[in-house]
């Protein structure tokens, strides 16, 4: 499992060093270009748009899984080393934490500046969490931004962090896949899953199911790198409020965190006998999300290392790394190991 932490470790330093790529050098960027043609309406009836999403949500998610194992495949055919390289660039390629800590920063900041400032914040909310910012107050704003933060970091690197740990210490291609086909699963919802899109009806289901357990496993990093694991059974009493399924529980388990009330006006009120997020709030929530990120490394490692000590102790496959598991169990006594010769 060493192989499979430094390649998580490498991931998350890429992303924290560099950023994500630009837009033209991007293959999320590259996936919207080519999820924009679906994004049309089909039909003047509702039902058959929802059918044509059927195999827009089954198919186009493929399309970044194929590419993403067909590069790591081809760097391991030249080298060994060379697919564990490929596979750290597929990942990393997946993941966005520093973009979503900057533009949190940059939100939290200007709601303490001038008038300009503000309006700078209530831009960058509007495009983050997709609601009217016009009336809203500073501390609003932060709210918006505090529960974009929150969402992002399971879409954003639990989602598929977790799934790329899984599957590592089996098959590096099969991991670049998964990572890659989670990130098509949640450009499609971002892109088409909304209630006045029916034609993307079956990729928001289709991201509900995926995001079920990054989810909640995010909550449960918030918690532990907030120092508050009793937030969780906070959060439990608001998690379900949001019309999404999954969103709720990072936001909640945040929200009761920090203390604070976080709330979309006529939609969802989360830990609401708190206040609205004040500044330090906002700039200590950035520091929570950054310690939720590391914990969530560490919590789909020692998840991975379960599942291949299972594999290996019951012989259920024999990946490349798997190797690394059997060097761990005990081996015969010699004398033991003689009588054979």
């Amino acid at each position: 499992m060493v192989t499979t932490a430094i390649l998580l470790a490498v991931a998350l330093a890429l992303d924290h060093v560099a950023g994500e790529p630009r837009n033209a050098f991007h293959p999320v960027a590259w996936l919207g270009r080519l999820i924009a043609p679906f994004d049309r309406e089909w039909s003047e009836h509702e039902r058959y748009q929802r059918l044509v999403g059927i195999p827009i949500a089954l198919v186009v998610p493929l399309v970044p899984a194929a590419a993403a194992a067909g590069f790591v495949l081809t760097a391991t055919v030249l080298s060994p080393l060379a697919g564990i390289g490929a596979a750290a660039l597929v990942l990393w390629l997946t993941i966005s934490l520093r973009s979503l800590l900057e533009l949190t920063d940059e939100v939290v900041r200007a709601t303490a500046g001038s008038a300009a400032a503000l309006e700078t914040a209530r831009d960058r909310v509007r495009g983050l969490v997709g609601r009217d910012t016009t009336s809203l107050s500073p501390a609003e704003l932060r709210s918006g931004a505090l529960e974009s933060a929150a969402e992002n970091l399971a879409d954003g690197l639990v989602a598929t962090l977790l799934p790329f740990a899984l599957l590592a210490p089996f098959s590096l291609p099969a991991a670049a896949a998964a990572a890659a086909w989670v990130k098509g699963v949640n450009t499609l919802d971002s892109m088409l899953g909304y209630p006045s899109k029916p034609h993307g009806t079956a990729s928001a289901r289709l991201d509900d199911f995926v995001m079920w357990v990054p989810a909640r496993l995010s909550a449960v990093a918030i918690a532990l790198g907030a120092g508050a694991p009793l937030a969780l059974r906070c959060a439990a009493t608001w998690a379900r409020t949001p019309p999404s399924p999954n969103s709720g529980w990072p936001m909640a388990t945040l929200a009761c965190a920090l203390s604070v009330r976080l709330r979309k006006r006529d939609v969802y009120d989360l830990n609401p006998d708190a206040e609205l997020p004040a500044l330090e709030d906002g700039e200590r929530a950035t520091s929570v999300i950054r310690a939720a990120a590391v914990v969530s490394a560490v919590l789909a490692l020692v998840l991975a290392t379960g599942v291949a000590v299972l594999a290996a102790q019951f012989g259920i496959v024999d990946g490349p790394l798997i190797a690394e598991i059997h060097l761990l169990q005990p081996q015969p006594p010699l004398a033991e190991a003689g009588q054979w010769l």
